[in-house]
């Protein structure tokens, strides 16, 4: 009888340690999402910026080699 009652508490402290691990991993999951975000929102506006001035810039070279206006859409 006490063997079983050891069975039954391992099989126990098991299932409470595959629960803690999972919200582990939900929490890392949490923390890695939110540094992509905050990443995202910290760089975004300075990575547009560079795009922005990559495609003026190239407007620019195409209108000077046609002599005409800059007609390019950098959307």
């Amino acid at each position: 009888m006490e063997h079983l009652r050891n069975l039954l508490h391992t099989s126990r402290a098991e299932r409470d340690e595959a629960g803690a691990s999972a919200v582990e991993y939900g929490l890392l999951v949490a923390g890695i999402a939110a540094l992509i975000v905050a990443v995202v929102f910290i760089f975004g506006g300075m990575i547009s910026d560079t795009f922005q001035d990559t495609c003026d810039s190239i407007s620019g070279e195409q209108a000077a080699a046609t002599n005409s206006a800059s007609t390019a859409d950098c959307t």
